[in-house]
């Protein structure tokens, strides 16, 4: 699952001590492993082998070039949803023609950049942008590859806020449509009809709601290849990962506690799909992200303050929601533990885990029952991967934290820690 374990009572990130880690580059600090993201992907790529395939990478879920770079030595796609993601790919070393590009509020301008460098597709979220997409290429006299998102109205069972595939969320185009947006497509002077995409959520625990949609999309899929000769499927991403530790052997996820239902494998992920897909004789994308590099980072924090009311125990550290807002934005469980077990002999004791941001809703952890911690431990806030860097902010006028990229024993700074002349850069006070 990941590449963190504790040796003789200090935790490791592959071989590197990440309590002498903490010293030398101070907190808050996110910590990668190398060797984390590597396995993962290389075993989604076994696991896809009956079918001709390209794993496009998220870049969403983290955006940093240096991990962006891992997987453009792996000959890894990615998944883009802006005109700033497609130049962090490019810088990077990725490929242009292996982007298909997401979203649906693409500009012009950002239509007209992914043109120009030549990308894979764009995914197709409505007839007005299918349209607009057809004027900028046609102003550069190019045909824009394009591949229609479908909305499979699929419950994919998930949080709210990461849930695509239902008929009332923002994404996509309504199954019954899709047929006449696609043949408006094969019209157009100036696009060309690559393939047909889905993506149902995010965090998705279950093999069922991945084998649901495919089976709803195999005789449309089927029907466009007949019709307009596309050359793949994308299935889209949305694999769960394991936040709380304590359901690895049983449980779903962190929005909900279902200790009778049974991890998304790898294994069952691919013996649910790959059987289905094997019919078509497409090549299949697919587009995951967390599952990629969700349980390969941690972020590292320093306890600041033990605070006692008369009703509450508050472990106040220096990182806050705006280093991490999973917590604070979906309620989201993330393991924390000492880096160090310093405190081996005391009794654990409930207590919130808080920041210091001025909300009270940043927390990471509430009413969590903790080891004994002491002020200046740190902690490590496990699965912190994904959606942790790449969302943070400078709420509060506070940095951002430094980034940590650990591979074998080497561990290198690829994001180095925002300076306070940072936080003012760009702005100006006027004349």
């Amino acid at each position: 699952m990941h590449s963190f374990e504790y040796r003789n009572g200090t935790l490791f990130c592959e071989n590197v001590d990440l309590a002498q880690l903490a010293i030398k580059t101070g907190t808050p600090t996110y910590v990668y492993s190398a060797e984390t993201i590597l396995d993962h992907y290389r075993r989604l790529d076994q696991a896809l082998q009956e079918v001709p395939h390209l794993i496009c990478y998220a870049v969403k879920a983290n955006s940093n070039i240096g991990i962006l770079n891992l997987f453009a030595k792996e000959n890894a796609g990615f998944d883009i949803v802006s005109g700033g993601e497609l130049f962090r790919v490019l810088k990077a070393g990725g490929k242009a023609a292996q982007c298909t590009f997401a979203g649906v509020g693409k500009t012009e301008a950002e239509i007209r950049e992914a043109l120009e460098h030549g990308i894979l597709a764009f995914n197709i979220e409505s007839e007005a942008e299918l349209a607009r997409i057809n004027r900028v290429a046609a102003t550069l006299d190019v045909k824009a590859p394009i591949a229609v998102r479908v909305n499979p109205d699929v419950d994919a069972h998930t949080h709210k806020y990461i849930s695509t595939g239902k008929s009332e969320n923002k994404f996509g185009i309504a199954f019954e449509r899709v047929l006449g947006v696609y043949e408006a497509a094969s019209k157009m002077s100036h696009i060309a009809i690559r393939g047909v995409q889905m993506h149902i959520g995010s965090q998705i625990t279950k093999a069922g709601p991945f084998a649901e949609a495919v089976d709803k999309m195999l005789p449309l899929v089927n029907q466009l290849k007949e019709l307009y000769g596309i050359e793949y499927f994308s299935i889209g991403g949305g694999m769960g990962i394991v936040y709380d530790p304590s359901l690895a052997s049983g449980a779903a996820g962190w929005w909900e506690n279902e200790a009778d239902e049974s991890l998304l494998t790898l294994e069952a992920y691919a013996g649910a799909i790959v059987p289905k897909l094997k019919t078509l004789g497409l090549k299949i994308l697919v587009e995951p992200g967390r599952f990629m590099v969700g349980n390969a980072g941690v972020l590292l924090t320093q306890v600041q303050y033990i605070k006692k009311t008369e009703t509450k125990k508050f472990v106040i550290v220096d990182a806050g929601m705006n280093d991490l807002i999973r917590p604070a934005l979906y309620q989201s469980f993330h393991e924390i533990v000492p880096v160090t077990k310093n405190h081996p002999y005391g009794e654990a004791e409930k207590a919130d885990i808080v920041g210091p941001v001025c909300e009270s809703g940043d927390f990471f952890a509430q009413d969590r029952e903790l080891p004994p911690i002491a002020e200046g431990d740190i902690l490590a806030v496990m699965s912190a991967g994904a959606y942790g860097a790449t969302m943070s902010s400078n709420y509060n006028s506070r940095r951002l934290p430094a980034e940590i990229l650990v591979h074998g024993e080497r561990a290198e700074v690829i994001r180095k820690r925002q300076t306070l002349d940072d936080l003012i850069d760009g702005e100006s006070i006027p004349q």
